[in-house]
């Protein structure tokens, strides 16, 4: 799953779009006339969203009402974070190698 976040995040205005949705829900021609593109296009990448699960939809009538889903982008941020502390221990070791070579000399 947090292959499908990253790929769903990969796009600047599909980035933007997660931005506009954390500051609550909001409707497809809300989003639509916050970017300036048209509907389709917001559409093609509101489905890339909703496949990722980074978005849900309701639909009321007419009205589309979409919502951020912040559990889909936990995994990703969880796999950021393992690689985070994977790189700070081997930084680490290179410090301490490095360290140890220093006093050696």
């Amino acid at each position: 799953m947090a292959n499908d976040a990253f790929k769903a995040l990969a796009h600047p205005l599909r980035r933007d779009i997660v931005e506009r949705l954390s500051g609550g829900v909001a409707t497809v021609g809300e989003v639509t006339g916050d970017f300036g593109v048209s509907k389709p296009t917001i559409s093609r990448h509101l489905k890339l969203l909703e496949e990722a699960g980074v978005v849900s939809r309701v639909i009321d009538g007419r009205t589309h009402r979409l919502a951020l889903r912040p559990e889909a982008l936990s995994e990703a941020s969880d796999w950021i974070e393992s690689q985070r502390e994977r790189w700070e221990r081997l930084f680490d070791l290179v410090g301490e190698y490095l360290e140890e070579r220093e006093e050696r000399r």
